[in-house]
């Protein structure tokens, strides 16, 4: 530890030797132009004047308050509530708005200090007059009481069960929903964006963003939950502050100022009416837009788009409406004025959506009709030469699966096959062709087929405007829907409504859309056949895109110590175990040494992926941090090094068939083994023989990670599961 003892300085200096440094020179006068400079400089900074705003309403619950302040004091408490109010109003997300809680809290601490503040003078002057709490209390009081103050005591009583039954228990009840639901749904939601994520669709930056967004959520409506307490809690202080006042002022008034019991009673109910009124109103107004903040938790837009937007959809039950104000202005004794001039609004109002709904329609009607035709066009004749050109990559749909392709409720089938062939090229350091989707007439409705050289490699069927539900635990699927398989791995599923989205995701289900099933088996796909998609040209422009750096070690090797061909067949055996080739300079340096002893390509290929031990060791690795390995025995080596046959090219495995059948059976007992215990091993051997031992692991089980000791990285962590 860094000793700083030299920075602090000794007790024993003399602290008056000298004037401070902002002290005159004639009798160290402190220079008070920049002390309040500073202060002023504070005073526009945002967190000193909130902790300056909390200070005073504390202030206000010790010290007394003269009358005049206490009139700004009540029309600040109301003008804060309206600003709180409006700005709830024109939000576009809850969101917008996530210190609601705190500002809750302090419009509360404000209306509480203030029904202290006149609790004060109403108590301590009360006797004097109704104008003893200044004149905000007395205009309320006199103004909703008209004289006579049990009026006034049945409205207010009125507004405290309007706030405290309706509007803060409604509020408080949606709050809780909404937090326990927020909560609930965040596991499925962050498994979505997981699944986005690794599929390409969205970048880490988004998915970052969408996480932050998702916690943000569920804090908000957490803190509003208990938010919503401090709203019940000052309707219930209103009530008992104003009970207290007024028998209290009662007794006051009849005790120690010798007043009539008719003259106390007035003077101190005017009083505790008129300061209960200004301050329930405002607490009415900030319970009101509470309301409005949690009840709007679904809906994007400000107020008036959602309620009037959605209002307005139906122009028929405005003419209901209409005719229904008709029929009651027809009731005996009902005055016909107010009701017919409601219904006449109610009926131009119908009128005039109805006719921008048939005006939009038909504007649709033309342009569907306009596309129509112009898909109708006669084709140009296309030449016979045509016919021998291979699409690399073919998706061929059924005719009920192509409105996947400008699908506008989600992302379209285009956008997520671009986003497939980026996120492959950042993966692999491949570069997957392009694919061509058409339809095909033949293929059933809901079907599609996967090509790769116009061989079918994979189909699958889809139901449109459903979504397809799986279980990460494998059990079975209790919501209602049609029984399905997974066409990529075949996984048992189940197609269920859209309307189901938000349950699926509560119970832990992975909930996808048609577009996507088909992202994923084509991704799988294109993994399975890399490299056979890896052709020579794809092979010439990936050494030509490399930087200027290291093209003289290209020009130093093609063609002169390995031809294009043979150095397209070492990246092919990478990718055919899925080794990433985007570290391509590595890759070349490692031919590069290896073409110094030998010109065999399963040697070249075997030194190259101990040059990429680093990153083979990386993608090895477990979620726990290791690489779970099962060896193969020394005996195993024995017998596959013996059964080696040829030299050099023409070296082959040649094993009897039923060493063969025991290793297959005795591999596959101890990867299912370890596979019910959650692991997913790799298998190690010696360099020499990890070639020949691949080639027969990937007949069974070819996702089984293969790697030789010389592919281990040093600095990688290993966990040896058992042995072979």
């Amino acid at each position: 530890m860094a000793d700083t003892s030299q920075d602090v300085q000794p007790a024993g200096d003399d602290l008056s030797a000298g004037p401070p440094a902002d002290a005159t020179a004639s009798g160290g006068a402190i220079d008070f132009g920049a002390a309040g400079s500073r202060f002023g400089t504070a005073l526009r900074q945002g967190d000193v004047m909130l902790a300056l705003g909390v200070i005073i309403i504390l202030m206000v619950l010790i010290m007394p308050m003269p009358s005049w302040l206490l009139d700004f004091s009540l029309a600040l408490s109301i003008t804060f509530s309206v600003l709180v109010l409006m700005v709830t109003l024109f939000i576009a997300r809850p969101l917008e708005l996530s210190a609601f809680p705190t500002i809750l809290l302090i419009a509360t601490m404000l209306r509480l200090s203030l029904n202290l503040a006149s609790t004060r003078l109403i108590l301590a002057e009360g006797h004097t007059g109704t104008q003893a709490a200044g004149k905000v209390i007395q205009a309320f009081g006199d103004f909703v009481m008209s004289g006579n103050f049990v009026i006034g005591i049945i409205v207010f009583a009125i507004l405290v069960i309007v706030n405290f039954v309706v509007i803060t228990k409604g509020s408080s009840r949606i709050a809780e929903v909404s937090a326990r639901f927020s909560l609930d749904a965040m596991p499925g939601k962050q498994m979505a964006i997981d699944a986005d994520l690794s599929s390409g669709l969205i970048d880490e930056a988004e998915a970052r963003r969408r996480r932050s967004q998702l916690e943000d959520e569920s804090t908000f409506f957490g803190a509003m939950d208990g938010a919503a307490k401090f709203v019940r809690g000052d309707a219930i202080a209103g009530i008992l502050i104003t009970f207290i006042n007024v028998i209290g002022g009662i007794i006051i008034g009849v005790a120690q100022h010798s007043m009539s019991f008719g003259d106390a009673a007035n003077n101190y109910t005017v009083l505790t009416v008129g300061d209960g009124l200004v301050t329930q109103i405002p607490a009415i107004v900030v319970s009101t837009a509470a309301g409005l903040l949690v009840s709007k938790a679904g809906i994007t837009g400000s107020a008036d788009k959602a309620v009037f937007g959605q209002l307005s959809n139906y122009p028929k039950a405005l003419g209901m409406v209409s005719a229904l104000l008709v029929a009651m202005s027809l009731l005996p004794g009902i005055p016909m004025v107010p009701f017919l001039f409601l219904a006449a609004i109610a009926g131009f109002a119908a009128w005039r959506l109805s006719e921008q709904n048939a005006q939009r329609s038909l504007e649709s009607e033309q342009e569907a009709r306009a596309q129509a035709e112009a898909s109708m066009a006669k084709p140009a004749e296309e030449p016979i030469s045509t016919a021998l050109h291979i699409d690399v990559l073919r998706l061929e749909l059924g005719y009920g699966l192509l409105p996947l392709i400008n699908d506008q409720k989600g992302q379209r089938l285009t956008d997520q096959i671009k986003a497939l062939r980026r996120q492959l090229a950042t993966d692999m350091g491949f570069i997957m062709p392009a694919v061509r989707i058409q339809d095909n007439m033949q293929l059933p409705a809901n079907q599609y087929v996967i090509r790769v050289k116009d061989i079918e490699t994979g189909t699958g069927e889809l139901v449109p405007n459903q979504l397809m539900i799986m279980d990460p635990k494998g059990e079975p699927i209790t919501l209602p829907g049609q029984e399905t398989q997974e066409p990529t791995f075949g996984l048992p599923a189940k197609w269920v409504a859209e309307n189901h989205r938000e349950e699926a995701l509560f119970r832990g289900y992975t909930v996808v859309d048609p577009a996507t099933v088909i992202t994923t088996h084509l991704t799988e796909v294109v993994k399975d056949h890399m490299p056979e998609l890896l052709s020579y040209a794809e092979t010439q422009k990936l050494l030509d895109e490399l930087e200027s750096d290291h093209q003289k070690l290209v020009a130093d090797m093609v063609p002169g110590q390995i031809s294009l061909g043979n150095l397209q067949r070492v990246l092919q055996n990478l990718l055919a175990e899925r080794v990433s080739i985007r570290d391509l300079p590595t890759i070349l340096e490692g031919v590069s040494e290896a073409l110094g002893y030998t010109q065999n390509l399963t040697l070249i290929t075997e030194h190259v992926r101990a040059r990429l031990a680093r990153q083979i060791s990386h993608d090895a690795t477990s979620p726990a941090g290791y690489i779970p390995l099962v060896a193969l025995s020394p005996d195993w080596e024995q017998t596959f090094a013996e059964s080696l046959i040829g030299q050099g090219d023409e070296k082959q495995l040649s094993m009897p068939p039923s060493k063969l059948q025991e290793f297959i059976t005795g591999v596959r007992q101890i990867f299912e083994k370890q596979g019910e215990q959650g692991e997913i091993p790799v298998l190690l051997t010696s360099p020499a023989v990890r070639p020949y031992v691949r080639s027969i692991i990937e007949r069974f089980r070819p996702s089984t990670v293969v790697m030789s000791q010389s592919e281990i990285h040093p600095k990688a962590k290993i966990h040896t599961l058992g042995q072979v």
